[in-house]
């Protein structure tokens, strides 16, 4: 997975705590496979030209999907709709083996942009059916990274949403037991998954290796860092956005006294300051900088100018792009790497 080492907290170049200071958490925003899914749209725009069509959100965050239409890329719910013979872009959440069916019978090109992390829980589903096992896939219920590694092998998968759904769990043979999960999951909440339903079945098999991404992890084990010095907790995403919700709520499981999720700075209501004096602010794995950048603006105008950053791990995994699209890249002479940065920084 790249390498992403621990470091020592930094809490900025303050050691006294002080009134209105911001708790700014890193790591935080774009994760490898974000990054990858958002660059792939930029380049097959540069590319191909304009309409280019995506499969569901490319990633979930809406000023990341809005900047993109502006460019040209056209978001559809099903493969149906894009004419045949056009260019698709699969989301970073991955799709069942039927859309790729459904892709080619009509003809069209497709670049995959599924996340490599999402891609190896997708083998270990086909891994494990193949052996004949029940897999009990943790996650939430109608999200597109499930419904994706569901497909995979639907008479084998059976969806766990959350401990409270342990019990209603059944399987055919208790000694043929494996769990996954989505990528995005509260950590802590999995794990209880997971100890609830070894309780019920002992023989319950792990996955070779997390299936809980390390962005995931590291911006939940940030969050868990400051949300006990934090009054209010800010975090940047989406609603639709599996990990910024997540970190909400770990803010407030973890000693924050409040935490609301915004899209964007404007949506932050000056109530929520009242008797405020430390914001902690991170943001999901779909978030560009750009945003979290436009918070911290928000806060300085109201006297939160002091932002001391606290870092519980450093990131340096990159994803190669869709080999389709690096192969077509290199055919037409045009840089194979790069990031989307360019395109969020102030």
């Amino acid at each position: 997975m790249g390498i992403v080492t621990a470091q020592p907290e930094k809490i900025g170049t303050t050691t006294a705590v002080e009134t209105k200071r911001v708790l700014l958490a890193a790591p935080r925003g774009y994760c490898a496979g974000v990054d990858r899914a958002v660059v792939a749209v930029e380049k097959a725009l540069d590319l191909y030209g304009p309409p280019v069509y995506v499969r569901k959100e490319i990633v979930h965050n809406k000023y990341v999907v809005q900047t993109l239409q502006k460019r040209g890329a056209i978001f559809v719910d099903e493969t149906v709709e894009v004419p045949e013979g056009e260019t698709v872009i699969f989301s970073a959440h991955g799709v069942a083996p039927i859309v790729h069916e459904e892709a080619a019978a009509r003809q069209l090109k497709t670049i995959d942009a599924t996340c490599p992390l999402v891609t190896k829980v997708h083998h270990e589903a086909k891994r494990f059916a193949a052996t004949d096992y029940d897999i009990l896939l943790i996650g939430h219920e109608g999200h597109e990274e499930v419904i994706g590694t569901s497909g995979e092998a639907p008479e084998h998968v059976h969806l766990v949403d959350g401990p409270d759904d342990v019990p209603n769990v059944t399987v055919r043979d208790p000694e043929k037991v494996v769990w996954l999960s989505q990528t995005t999951l509260s950590v802590d909440e999995t794990m209880e998954t997971v100890r609830r339903l070894r309780e019920r079945f002992p023989s319950l098999q792990d996955p070779p290796s997390d299936d809980i991404c390390y962005a995931t992890q590291n911006r939940q084990a940030a969050v868990k860092k400051l949300a006990p010095e934090a009054d209010l907790m800010i975090v940047v995403g989406s609603r639709n956005s599996s990990n910024s919700v997540r970190l909400v709520e770990v803010a407030v499981e973890h000693g924050a006294k409040a935490g609301y999720l915004v899209d964007y700075a404007d949506e932050i209501d000056e109530a929520w300051l009242e008797g405020v004096d430390s914001v902690g602010v991170s943001s999901g794995a779909s978030v560009p900088e750009v945003l979290v950048r436009d918070v911290l603006r928000w806060l300085a105008e109201r006297g939160y100018a002091d932002v001391q950053e606290i870092t519980t791990a450093e990131e340096s995994l990159t994803f190669a792009l869709p080999r389709d699209l690096r192969t077509d890249l290199k055919a037409a002479g045009l840089p194979t790497t790069g990031t989307s940065d360019h395109a969020w920084t102030i």
